[in-house]
């Protein structure tokens, strides 16, 4: 699994359905697993099958629909919202996605998608529904997403916008750090301090 996040350009995958909850990314049924691979398969389980049955795909879901790929998902307002469950985050980044796009975000699933390597990025109503006009005219469009320089861009009509991180965060996803290795990271100068300090 990819750790290091820099620019992403790529197709996407439409989701324009508001109030995407944690129950919905990925059902409590999945949740026994404590290991985080294997989620991807079982991502919006509940939307992509009929009764249950991975044999009667539900022709009309855009997971489902082979004209829809890439690595950034697109989703409609307050995406996330519900439980706090860890796995929603470990399911779309087990999918193969390394972005989510949405007007809002829920909290606790913004973290919890930081803390796993998949960049949440937030941009307005307006810009949110270019991009989605923009997929509905072709949906090989691309986006691209510079966590460098925090934008988002559609390519086929050089539109952007700037998006906000928490500096840390930003840190350690274009270096590939969860919290431990970033600690490492700084191994030498904590040594140093340690040596050079005075009571």
């Amino acid at each position: 699994m990819s750790k290091q996040i820099n620019i992403i350009r790529s197709t996407t995958v439409p989701l324009n359905m508001e109030n995407v909850d944690t129950d919905q990314i990925i059902p409590a049924r999945f949740l026994k697993a404590t290991s985080r691979d294997g989620f991807g398969k079982n991502l919006f389980r509940d939307w992509r099958y009929e009764n249950d049955d991975e044999s009667k795909p539900k022709k009309d879901f855009p997971l489902n629909n082979p004209i829809y790929k890439g690595k950034i998902l697109v989703a409609a307002k307050n995406f996330g919202c519900g439980s706090s469950r860890e796995h929603a985050a470990w399911a779309i980044k087990d999918a193969g996605f390394n972005v989510v796009v949405s007007s809002f975000f829920a909290d606790i699933f913004k973290n919890n998608s930081l803390n796993n390597f998949l960049l949440p990025v937030t941009v307005s109503d307006d810009f949110l529904q270019k991009i989605f006009t923009a997929i509905e005219k072709d949906p090989q469009a691309e986006l691209e997403v510079s966590l460098q320089d925090q934008y988002i861009k559609i390519i086929s009509t050089g539109e952007k916008e700037s998006f906000d991180i928490n500096n840390y965060k930003k840190t350690c996803l274009l270096n590939g750090y969860d919290d431990i290795d970033y600690l490492l990271s700084m191994k030498e100068e904590i040594n140093k301090f340690e040596t050079e300090k005075t009571f």
